[in-house]
This record gives C-alpha cells, structure tokens and sequence, in this order.
C-alpha cells in the first residue's frame, strides 16, 4: 500500500476526506491544505479521476530532517529515481516551503535537481532533459522549518483542469472551488439550481457534470501517473471505462444560468455546448434584480462582484440592497449561498446569514455566506430598498 497526498483548495479538507474515502482510500487524515491517504496504485488513479475537489494526488517518497541545502541534496540523491521513471522522461522541479529558515527556495530546486541528474548519471549513464513548461514528470518538494518531503506528482497539470472551460471572463473560479461551494450549499442533483451571476458558467458546468454522474477527469488528455514505470494500464483502462459507463444521457437537470452581461452569457453557452451539455443547462441575459425563482424552492449559489477601488465600492455598496430586495420578493423558499472576499457583504445585503464558512480562492481568504430565505419570514420591503 502507498503513501499520498492529496491537495485541494483550504476550506474543502473535510469534503475531499469523504470523496477519497469514496474511492477507496485509507488511513485518511485532514493536514492544512490537503489529506493525506493510503491506497493501492488503483486508488490513486480513481483519485485523480474522480475527486471533483482535489488539485493534485501527490506520491510520498521521503521525508527527513534537515538544516542545509545539502541535508536535501543527499536525501533527493538516495532515492532510485531510476526505478520510478525511464531517463528519456522530462522532468521538473518545484518547490514549496512554509518557515523554511534557508535564503533561497530556488536554490533548493536546483540542488534536486542536481541529485535527481546525478543519480541518473551514476546507474544508467546519462542524465534526464528538464523541460519546466509541460514536463513528463514532476518533483514536489515540501519544505516545513524543519523536514524535507519528497514526492512524485501523479496528476499531471492540476486536476481542476476539466478540459471543459474554453471560454472565461475576467476571473474565472477554478473548477475544483466550485465544486466544494456546490458541495458546501447543499446542492444535490434533481434539486433546482440557479447561477445569476454565472460569468463563463463554472458553477452550472460542474453541477451538470455532477446531475449526470460524468468524472471530471474523462476528458483530461493524460496524467502524470502514466509516465511513470509503476503505470498499470490495464488497471487505469478497467477503472476509466466504468466510469464512461456511468455516465448519464443528457438531458435538462433544472440548472439555470443568467448573467447581465451579454459576454458571460455566451462563454457559458459555448462551454456547455463544447462539452456536450448545451441541454443540460437553460442559460438566458438577464439581470440579477430582475430575475424571478425558476422554481418554489432550490439552491441560489452565486460569486457576486466585489471591488478594490473606492468607486467600485460605491457601486456595489448600492448594488447589494437591491440584490437583497430581489431575494426577499422572488425567492421566498430558496437557499442562496454567496461566494465573496467583501467583508461587508452581510450587512449591505441586510439579510443574515444562516452559515459562515471560510475558504480561499488561492491566497485570497473568501467567505461563503448560506442565506436561508424562508418564505414569511423576512421583513416587508421599503420603498427604496
């Protein structure tokens, strides 16, 4: 049984414990930023197929204290790289460090570099090509204050690469933050959902790929894991042609989308029917304060815009009421869960929320605000608001 490790976006640890425990994995424990697991190699692939939350699948190699550059030298030159990958491979080195003490994280790449070149050079005689843009195989070194952790990248470019998202707007959530805010929100396929401010659709393409049971890694053109010499083909065929059968007919799931701009609108429509989910999806222009519920009750899950700038802020400090007066008038019965760095958010919406859950979108520290808008229950809209 192998060691992994299992990255994903910081706030969805708990969720992708469930989702890996789901394809079989052991031993599963919560760390800052990812899950560590153990699993068989077949495991692993169903990880990096399945997982709609994780960024990478990570392979543990070693670990080891160290107080030098050259401490990691002589742990990256020990391992048998030669039986991990063939020497025609390229490879890659990257780096991550947290209260690392040493001066130059870069000079730490390149000593592993050296000791992986190295080793190569002493067993087999010659040395692997790095190739740093689209590398066959990819190091990860992890550095705390005080050990060295070495792995292997089993999943290639990052896993919220679906191959599905062609067309983006300005700032586009990554796939696998979408998935865990869905997951967060309660969503489940066959519940009605909207998306009023959908941008290039994030949101409605991973639930249609949820309604209908389709992996998020089915369209990936490769893993890292195939390059390297423990690949059971065999095996990684068996486990992708069980999940192709799974896989649903499309058909429309009540997912809607709409946004005010006429751009966003057509990224989304193109996305979807790029991935062959143009009927799963019912996409129209359409203002947020005009929108009415599709449905008596669902999901509203939405990234609203936050600004930067004084007059940005203005604006959305007059948006956010009339965004809470559509809310209180059209969707009495509804749940809507609102993705969003602007700490004011709340209080401009005039509405409280039921939940608060952190979570970041790379290094930015997000909220997720779960409004519970019981039909009743709300104070009478004044004129104005």
């Amino acid at each position: 049984m192998e060691k992994f490790f299992a990255t994903c976006p910081r706030g969805l640890e708990p969720l992708l414990v469930d989702e890996l425990q789901g394809v079989g994995a052991q031993d599963v424990r919560v760390v800052p930023g990812g899950v560590q697991f153990k699993g068989e190699w077949a495991t692993c692939y169903r990880a990096n197929l399945e997982s709609r939350l994780a960024t990478r699948i990570l392979w543990y190699l070693a670990r080891a204290p160290y107080e030098r550059e050259e401490d990691i030298y002589r742990l990256a030159l020990k391992l048998a790289w030669e039986r991990h990958f063939d020497v025609f491979r390229t490879f890659r080195v990257q780096t991550t460090a947290i209260r690392c003490p040493l001066k130059s994280i870069d000079f730490v790449t390149l000593r592993v570099k050296d000791a992986l070149c190295d080793r190569f050079r002493d067993q087999v005689g010659e040395r692997p090509s790095i190739d740093t843009r689209e590398p066959d195989v990819r190091v990860q070194v992890f550095l705390t204050e005080r050990d060295c952790t070495l792995y292997l990248d089993t999943s290639g470019a990052p896993l919220w690469q679906r191959g599905l998202r062609h067309a983006n707007v300005e700032a586009p959530l990554k796939e696998n933050l979408a998935a865990g805010i869905l997951k967060l929100s309660g969503w489940q396929p066959g519940t009605p959902l909207l998306d009023p401010m959908c941008g290039s659709g994030t949101f409605v393409l991973e639930a249609a790929c949820m309604a209908l049971q389709r992996a998020p890694g089915l369209e990936r053109v490769r893993f890292g894991f195939e390059a390297l010499k423990h690949y059971q083909r065999d095996v990684w065929l068996e486990i992708r042609n069980a999940a192709l059968a799974r896989v649903q007919e499309a058909s429309f799931q009540q997912i809607w989308a709409s946004d005010l701009d006429e751009r966003a609108v057509r990224a989304t429509k193109r996305n979807l029917q790029q991935a062959g989910l143009g009927g799963v999806v019912q996409v129209e222009q359409q203002d947020f304060l005009d929108c009415a519920a599709p449905a008596p009750e669902g999901i509203l899950v939405a990234n609203p815009p936050y600004g930067e700038r004084i007059g940005e802020l203005d604006q959305l400090a007059e948006l956010y009421p009339a965004m809470s007066a559509t809310l209180k008038r059209n969707f009495a019965g509804w749940t809507a869960c609102f993705f969003t760095a602007d700490t004011r958010f709340p209080k401009l919406l005039r509405l409280k929320p039921r939940r608060k859950t952190p979570l970041f979108n790379g290094a930015l520290e997000c909220r997720l605000y779960e409004i519970e808008l019981v039909a009743g229950s709300n104070r009478k809209v004044r004129d104005g608001e």
